[in-house]
């Protein structure tokens, strides 16, 4: 079982406004590699809500590097790879717009359309409410929210659980 499961937070309610990723790496079921960054967003410009969620804050990431200077760092990890998170279409959202804005073509990373979203998965195993927290919770995953690489190595243990 090969994949990379991805976390992003984000600045504002911009798609393209990523301030952190995680990405777990797994292979033949195990975690390889787990690498964590926050980068500077575009203006590096947040909106309080989002400080309140994660807590990153501009002096946190004014002298990180952009998207565009640690992509070859992400399209290491991302290219070819079934990627999982734990709310797909946001996290797919977010590095198609940053990457969008960076005039990088996501097509070129090779990845599935279809990316597996573990709120998908255990929504049809029952789980009420679905949120990473709940799972991690039900199941005993061990979860700092909205760290971005704590909450891609759970989504990483609730995609490898997901036959239990």
């Amino acid at each position: 079982m090969n994949f990379v499961a991805i976390d992003f937070e984000t600045a504002n309610g911009k798609r393209d406004s990523a301030c952190a990723v995680g990405i777990v790496t797994v292979k033949d079921g195990v975690v390889v590699d787990e690498y964590y960054t926050l980068i500077k967003p575009p203006g590096n410009d947040y909106h309080w809500g989002c400080v309140r969620v994660h807590g990153i804050k501009p002096a946190d990431t004014r002298n990180a590097k952009t998207f565009s200077e640690l992509y070859p760092e992400f399209e290491r990890r991302l290219r070819g790879q079934v990627v999982v998170a734990h709310n797909a279409p946001f996290d797919r959202g977010v590095l198609r717009a940053c990457m969008d804005a960076a005039q990088l073509d996501y097509n070129s990373l090779d990845l599935h359309d279809q990316w597996q979203c573990t709120v998908k998965i255990y929504r049809e195993k029952g789980f009420k409410p679905c949120g990473l927290s709940a799972c991690c919770e039900v199941l005993g995953i061990e979860l700092i929210h909205h760290q971005a690489l704590s909450d891609a190595k759970a989504c990483a243990e609730l995609y490898l659980r997901r036959s239990e």
